[in-house]
């Protein structure tokens, strides 16, 4: 059953609770080190893992909501962004996704519900597939899982973006047009932040590695999803043609539960955080 979340967009959004005063953590890996921020609690895992070209900080609003609640969330850096290492040898489905069942295996306090923004929800489903007693439930927020899809004018964009002399600063102008309706009261802080953060050594490259990867490897196991999943998509998310029937897709494909945020783009859990996190709080609770 599909879901539509109706908000107004003149509402004021909710102000962020910063993360720079939580200690950042660090897990190596045999190509590099992840780096996480651990929100504390003793109820269930929950890791969030942010888009490609993005920040953990992505999930400013969501993780102080999950630690109310009740739940113990952790937010990652790709292999790559953030405060993780910069240069790793592969940027795929398989290695995010082996990234994720390592975390939850260090961690000691799986199974995990795993949230998943934009190119990760394609690890996530990898991960699900390989380790299903890993796995709680599945958040796949914007998803791409699978190659075909692509707004063409997009796609076009897209590349161009990845490839010019100036390609920082166009992915922070593009950045600005996933939030079709609203942005955040933090977002030039949020921004000044990735883009400092994208213009150091290694970090573009390894966007671009996850944004070239073939998503073939999650569309292929998307139907042996076992675990509980929510599908969250913005009816304005300008990097599908149709979010809503792709949507519609991935939540036909795993059996899952379709919630669509009404006027939101590539980010409604930092766009209109008072519609989505309910959502999500709310399907977390019934499993």
């Amino acid at each position: 059953m599909n879901t539509v979340m109706q908000t107004d967009a003149t509402t004021q959004p909710m102000t962020s609770e910063r993360i720079e005063t939580m200690q950042t953590q660090y897990f190596t890996r045999p190509e590099g080190t992840l780096a996480y921020t651990d929100y504390g609690g003793s109820g269930d895992l929950v890791l969030m893992l942010p888009g490609m070209g993005a920040l953990r900080s992505e999930y400013r609003f969501l993780a102080p909501q999950l630690r109310e609640a009740g739940y113990h969330p952790i937010t990652v850096d790709l292999r790559g962004h953030g405060e993780s290492s910069p240069r790793w040898d592969v940027y795929d489905v398989p290695s995010v996704g082996s990234d994720i069942l390592a975390l939850i295996e260090h961690l000691d306090a799986g199974p995990a519900h795993v949230i998943t923004t934009s190119f990760t929800p394609g690890a996530a489903v990898w991960a699900a597939a390989e380790r299903p007693e890993a796995i709680r439930s599945l958040v796949l927020i914007g998803a791409f899982v699978r190659d075909s899809k692509i707004n063409p004018l997009m796609q076009v964009a897209f590349w161009m973006m990845m490839n010019n002399p100036w390609r920082v600063q166009t992915w922070r102008m593009f950045y600005k047009s996933l939030y079709p309706s609203r942005k955040p009261a933090d977002f030039e802080q949020y921004l000044d932040e990735l883009t400092h953060n994208m213009a150091q050594p290694g970090r573009f490259d390894a966007a671009k590695g996850l944004a070239a990867s073939s998503r073939q490897p999650s569309k292929e196991r998307l139907s042996r999803v076992q675990a509980p999943v929510l599908v969250v998509m913005g009816t304005k998310d300008p990097d599908f043609p149709d979010p809503v029937a792709e949507a519609e897709y991935i939540a036909d494909q795993t059996h899952g539960k379709l919630v669509l945020i009404d006027g939101a783009g590539h980010y409604p859990q930092t766009e209109m955080p008072e519609q989505t996190a309910p959502a999500i709080l709310d399907f977390l609770a019934q499993r």
